[in-house]
């Protein structure tokens, strides 16, 4: 993994475990990016918000959590086509562009659905 000199072969298994060590403790930045675009839309429209606190909203959020969360595991695709490629060596600032780039694209996916959530009622 690191310092490994540019097309050093390395099995899938070692090139899996080295992207799981990467994102996965970085996956709770990128729920606690989007729990905040969340909660600052629903504090931002409370007393009116309080409505929407029901069994179906609650039930649509956590389907939207786990939605968001296979988005995230996009990032697996990317990493593991890189790693493989010819030339490792950019890898670690690679890896922080699509981890910033793709939490703020949920983000803005966030803060449209949760703007539309709140001027529909539901």
């Amino acid at each position: 993994m690191a310092g490994e000199a540019p097309g050093t072969p390395t099995t899938f298994g070692a090139l899996a475990s080295d992207a799981i060590r990467f994102w996965e403790p970085r996956r709770l930045l990128y729920n606690a990016a989007l729990a905040a675009v969340v909660l600052i839309h629903f504090f931002a429209a409370w007393p009116g918000s309080r409505v929407l606190l029901t069994r179906d909203t609650v039930l649509g959020l956590f389907v939207l959590t786990v939605v968001a969360n296979v988005f995230y595991c996009a990032a697996y695709i990317v990493d593991l086509f890189v790693q493989s490629s010819l030339g490792r060596t950019g890898l670690p600032r690679w890896r922080w562009l699509l981890f910033v780039t793709g939490t703020a694209f949920a983000a803005v996916l966030a803060h449209f659905i949760s703007m539309s959530a709140l001027s529909t009622g539901a």
